[in-house]
């Protein structure tokens, strides 16, 4: 009986395990991008230093992945908040 159990249930079963792998593959990009921006955000302040852009360039840009930023943490906190609910 349980074999049975398990042939009927396989599809279902792989379906989540590769929802799993997607959703596990998005975070872990999402967590890259923050690392590039923070990277990204570093160089632009090399190159404001070093004169090679001006104030307003480095305002803009700056403005740019700082919001992107933002963003990403408040997705994080909502995906910490979700995964306390599954949680709890």
């Amino acid at each position: 009986m349980f074999l049975i159990d398990d042939l009927l249930l396989a599809p279902g079963k792989f379906v989540l395990w590769v929802l799993r792998q997607v959703h596990e593959a998005a975070e872990k990009e999402l967590d890259q991008e923050g690392e590039r921006l923070t990277a990204e955000l570093g160089e632009l302040h090399r190159r404001l230093e070093a004169r090679t852009i001006g104030e307003r360039e480095f305002d803009l840009r700056e403005r740019k992945i700082l919001d992107r930023l933002e963003e990403l943490k408040s997705r994080g906190a909502e995906r910490e908040g979700r995964q306390a609910d599954e949680d709890g």
